[in-house]
């Protein structure tokens, strides 16, 4: 089973930057794409980015040029990071880390993060 932990996160000024972290261990499955959603307020769960296991990210237009995901790896280990720059009132809402693996999918508790002055 994969074990997902988020740090990072908080309250951050617009035009400010913020960096998301997720680490994922698992024992016998192997993790392939992992990538962060996020939820805000009275609205459905969105995709953020992802990236796969061969390092080829995806973004959602709204978040283009202003993100940017990466993941490295140590043994059974993934660590996932999204760097948040130029973040914008609209970008608050909690931020889902998941991660696919040949065990099916695992979500994070979720980390909010809000933009406001």
């Amino acid at each position: 089973q994969v074990q997902l932990v988020e740090s990072g996160g908080g309250l951050v000024q617009p035009g400010g930057s913020l960096r998301l972290s997720c680490t994922a261990s698992a024992s016998i499955f192997s993790i392939s794409t992992m990538g962060w959603y996020r939820q805000a307020p009275g609205k459905q769960r969105e995709l953020v980015a992802r990236i796969t296991s061969g390092g080829m990210p995806n973004y959602a237009d709204s978040v283009k040029g202003r993100f940017t995901i990466s993941r490295g790896n140590a043994g059974n280990t993934v660590f996932l990071q999204m760097q948040m720059n130029s973040l914008k009132p609209e970008d608050t809402a909690v931020y889902y880390c998941y991660a696919d693996s040949s065990g099916g999918p695992t979500w994070g508790r979720g980390t909010q993060v809000t933009v406001s002055s």
